[in-house]
């Protein structure tokens, strides 16, 4: 890390008390007089963690990449199908992958939110054609995937259940009844998680803990990009 210029100092008391005012005041008449803050106290903060993850990766030789402007959400919540009318985002969230897609296959994503900040990496809602591929190399490779989730589990950053999944198997994978790989077949997603303290987050060394996240979560990214590109 020191090899490299870092510019993230981590966020500041003051942006994830901002975070906080805003999950109270989530209307354009308090936020907009404040957008400055905004762009200062959060935004501005998650651009230069992305950049430093992305020259870490670069300077490690691992497969994500992206642009900072672009990897980061915009605070504007999509409320066009939405009961819930509020129009702005309580945390920040920023997505990376190897592509540089933001919602590509196997992403990986940081969610900073004052009490719940987390990082994860994964699949998530991939498009049917890509999980009918992993689930069948589930299937083919039942050993190496339950690898795969005891060394998550081991380094403290498990799949987590999947509010979206079926509760039958799909079709296709009924030799996968009755299996340890089961519960795994009947997931939409397959996202690996850890959780992250307001600490973890305001410290200078964020960017290398990431990394760290990463590379415990990169089996699960392999396997899925196998089955993907095989």
């Amino acid at each position: 890390m020191d090899a490299v210029s870092m510019n993230f100092t981590g966020f500041s008391a003051e942006g994830l008390r901002f975070l906080r005012d805003l999950a109270l005041n989530n209307d354009p008449v308090w936020f907009k007089p404040r957008r400055d803050e905004y762009e200062a106290l959060v935004r501005g903060p998650m651009l230069a963690l992305v950049a430093d993850l992305l020259t870490l990766a670069a300077d490690r030789q691992l497969p994500v990449t992206g642009e900072p402007a672009k990897a980061v959400f915009r605070v504007y919540r999509d409320v066009r199908f939405s009961k819930d009318k509020r129009p702005y985002k309580t945390h920040c969230g920023a997505s990376l992958s190897r592509t540089g897609a933001k919602l590509a296959p196997g992403l990986f994503y940081i969610h900073i939110e004052p009490g719940g900040c987390f990082v994860a990496a994964g699949f998530w809602h991939p498009e049917p054609p890509v999980a009918e591929k992993v689930r069948q190399r589930i299937l083919a490779e039942p050993v190496r995937f339950l690898k795969v989730v005891r060394g998550l589990d081991a380094k403290g950053m498990p799949i987590e259940p999947d509010e979206e999944g079926a509760k039958r198997l799909p079709r296709g994978c009924e030799a996968g009844r009755g299996t340890a790989v089961e519960p795994f077949l009947k997931q939409r997603n397959l996202i690996a998680r850890h959780a992250l303290s307001d600490a973890d987050v305001g410290s200078a060394t964020l960017p290398a803990l990431l990394l760290e996240r990463y590379a415990a979560a990169r089996p699960l990214l392999d396997f899925g990009w196998d089955a993907i590109d095989g």
